[in-house]
């Protein structure tokens, strides 16, 4: 059985000790920040879908239309400097290794959301585009 307890207050805090001391042998605990929470995952799909109506990006060297997922992996790969692993793909292509947005904290995902907002201004791409046709 999983429990997650966040370190919110005292009650918390002796709740989380109580569960590892009554813990079966070979269970095992993490302390780590928070990742991203539901509403700033949920932020960024209009602002990649926006990508995806209005922007089209050269695949092997044609001009086309992305979907708002593979919009994610190019804007991601930017957000992080491209400083990607790319692996020979099983056929010969490339496949970009390692990027996680469900992996991002909180803070690195309110970077991540900025970042999205600001190359959306950099590339003229309208967010609001539905509400302004």
């Amino acid at each position: 059985m999983k429990r997650v307890f966040v370190m919110a207050h005292e009650t918390a805090r002796r709740n989380a000790m109580q569960a590892v001391q009554d813990a079966p042998e070979g269970y095992a605990v993490t302390v780590c920040q928070p990742t991203r929470n539901l509403d700033q995952n949920a932020a960024q799909w209009p602002i990649l879908q926006a990508f995806a109506d209005q922007l089209q990006w050269p695949i092997n060297g044609r001009m086309e239309w992305l979907t708002p997922d593979e919009w994610k992996d190019v804007l991601t790969c930017a957000f992080k400097r491209e400083s990607v692993r790319v692996a020979m793909g099983m056929d010969g292509g490339m496949v970009m290794l390692g990027q996680r947005t469900s992996k991002f904290s909180k803070a690195q995902f309110g970077e991540w959301l900025e970042f999205l907002n600001a190359t959306a201004a950099d590339r003229e791409v309208i967010l609001d585009y539905r509400e302004a046709v």
